[in-house]
C-alpha cells in the first residue's frame, strides 16, 4: 500500500523486535518468556480534537498513555502494534505526522521501544489503537491487589496539570458555538505551552514503573483518571483505605482538588513497604489504613471524583 510505504520508514521496530513490519505477524523477544500486554483507543471527540491536537501530539499521546499501562504493572515496554482509521478525506501528512510522534514519543519514554506493526482502515471518525507488549525481565508483576495496611503511598510525575491544560482550551479556544477553535488553540499555546503540553502530548515517568518494582512496589498503576479514582481502584483491590496527605498534593484548596481529581497525568500511583527507601522519583502522598475502598484527605472520608468517559452514557445509544 502507497500510504504505507510513506508511514513505515518514519518508524522504528525498536531493539526488541526480531521480525518487524512486512509479514503477517511481528515477532518479538521476552526473556523470560512471558510478557505484559495492553490496548488503548484515542478516539476523536471523547479523547481528543484535531482543532487542539498536532498530528505529532496525537502519536506522541497514543505511545505515552499505552507505555504507562505496561509500566505499571513493573514491565519494560518493548513493542508498539498500531491501527489507524481515519476519515477518507485524511490527508498522508496527518498519518506521517502520527507515525512521526510515535516514533519519537517511544525514543524519549521508552528507549528501545518500537512499533512493529498495525493496520489501516477507513472510517467516519479518525481512531488510533495501540496495543502494547513489554517484558517483566523477570521480576513478579506488580498488581493493584497487593497494598498493605501500613504502606506508604508514593507518586510520580505531574499532578493536575493536564486538567488544567484542557480547562484552559475548553475555556479559551473555542469559538462562539462552543467548539474546538485551531486559531484561539494556536494563541493559547503560545502563552501556556507547558500546560497544553501536559494535556496534548504528555511525559511521564514511564521507566519509573520499573524502578519502583525494583524497590519492591506493593501495588502500581498509572493515574489516568486522577489519584482519588485511581487510587480507590487499588483500595478496592487491595481491601485497604487510601490516607492521602494535602501538604505534597498542593499549595492551595484548587491544587490539592486538581491533584486528586483531574485525569490525564499517567504518573505512577504505588505503594511501597513502610520504613523503607522511596526511589526517586516518587514522593510519597500518604499512607495505606484500614477500610476497604475508602478514600481519605488528612484522615478524613473524600469523594473518589475523577475522570470517567461514561459518565453521560446510557450504554443504549449505538
Amino acid at each position: 500500500m502507497a500510504v504505507l510505504r510513506r508511514i513505515l520508514p518514519r518508524l522504528e521496530s525498536g531493539s526488541h523486535a526480531l521480525l518487524g513490519p512486512g509479514d503477517d505477524a511481528a515477532l518479538v523477544a521476552a526473556s523470560d518468556g512471558r510478557f505484559v500486554v495492553t490496548t488503548d483507543l484515542l478516539v476523536h471527540g471523547p479523547d481528543f480534537r484535531l482543532a487542539w491536537s498536532m498530528p505529532f501530539e496525537l502519536g506522541w499521546k497514543a505511545a505515552a498513555t499505552n507505555l504507562t499501562d505496561v509500566a505499571a504493572m513493573g514491565a519494560r515496554p518493548t513493542a508498539l502494534v498500531v491501527a489507524i482509521a481515519a476519515p477518507p478525506s485524511t490527508r498522508v501528512s496527518v498519518l506521517e505526522g502520527i507515525a512521526d510522534g510515535l516514533r519519537e514519543g517511544l525514543a524519549a519514554l521508552a528507549p528501545g521501544a518500537g512499533v512493529v506493526g498495525g493496520d489501516l482502515s477507513a472510517s467516519a471518525v479518525l481512531t488510533i489503537a495501540v496495543t502494547a507488549f513489554g517484558d517483566l525481565e523477570g521480576r513478579a508483576p506488580v498488581l493493584r491487589s497487593g497494598a498493605r495496611v501500613g504502606d506508604v503511598i508514593a507518586h510520580a510525575g505531574r499532578r493536575g496539570d493536564a486538567a488544567r491544560g484542557l480547562a484552559l482550551l475548553f475555556a479559551e479556544a473555542t469559538d462562539a458555538a462552543g467548539e474546538p477553535d485551531a486559531t484561539l488553540a494556536a494563541v493559547l499555546r503560545e502563552r501556556e505551552p507547558d500546560l497544553l503540553r501536559a494535556q496534548l502530548a504528555p511525559s511521564p515517568p514511564v521507566l519509573a514503573g520499573i524502578i519502583a518494582a525494583e524497590a519492591g512496589a506493593t501495588s502500581m498503576l498509572d493515574v489516568s483518571d486522577g489519584l482519588a479514582r485511581d487510587g480507590r481502584r487499588i483500595a478496592e483491590a487491595s481491601g485497604v483505605a487510601f490516607d492521602f496527605d494535602s501538604a505534597p498534593l498542593g499549595d492551595d484548596v484548587e491544587g490539592v482538588r486538581l491533584a486528586l481529581a483531574g485525569g490525564e497525568d499517567h504518573g505512577m500511583l504505588a505503594t511501597f513497604p513502610a520504613g523503607g527507601d522511596i526511589p526517586k522519583p516518587f514522593e510519597v502522598i500518604g499512607r495505606v489504613v484500614e477500610g476497604a475502598g475508602r478514600m481519605l484527605l488528612d484522615g478524613r472520608d473524600i469523594e473518589a471524583d475523577g475522570w470517567d468517559p461514561y459518565s453521560s452514557w446510557d450504554g443504549r445509544s449505538g
